[in-house]
């Protein structure tokens, strides 16, 4: 299996889903320990704490999470980019520590440098599953197909797969 070189844009894009969910969900933990506790029964209440700052704050970083999120689907396999979102846990750890002042147990340490030596391994695997060109052909041809009964809009391949001829 060949491995795929990530572009310098690529990078930026697994940073960004490593860094803005867990900076997101620590602006939100901040935001709910300043309100009062809510309930779904009560929407206002849900709506009060929404448009509290740091709640506002790790709602707009965890939509920056998402669309990377996204990005990095759209060229890499599942398998490559979920462990990015893995190292987020070193991330949450180190800010809950720092500045929520949490307290970390031993045993939660231990579990974040075991998830990160994981991701270490998966991230020496390939971003992009190889498909055989036949795979590809059959999956292309299915595609066309149910575009032309109207079930699909018209299918294209990435830039960077050629079919073979």
């Amino acid at each position: 299996m060949a491995h795929h070189k990530l572009l310098p844009r690529q990078y930026l894009i697994l940073t960004l889903v490593a860094v803005s969910a867990p900076l997101g969900d620590t602006c939100l933990s901040r935001g709910m320990t300043r309100v009062p506790p809510i309930a779904l029964a009560h929407p206002a209440s849900l709506i009060a704490a929404v448009l509290t700052p740091w709640i506002a704050v790790g709602i707009a970083l965890l939509l920056g999470f998402f669309a990377s999120y996204l990005t990095a689907l759209s060229w890499a396999d599942l398998t490559f980019v979920l462990p990015a979102t893995a190292f987020g846990n070193v991330i949450v750890a180190l800010l809950s520590r720092f500045w929520l002042h949490e307290a970390i147990s031993l045993e939660r340490w231990a579990g974040i440098v075991l998830i990160t030596l994981g991701v270490g391994f998966v991230a020496r695997g390939p971003s992009l599953t190889e498909r055989p060109a036949k795979e590809i052909l059959e999956i292309e041809e299915r595609a066309i197909a149910a575009a032309a009964l109207g079930d699909w809009p018209e299918p294209t391949l990435p830039v960077d797969r050629e079919l073979p001829r």
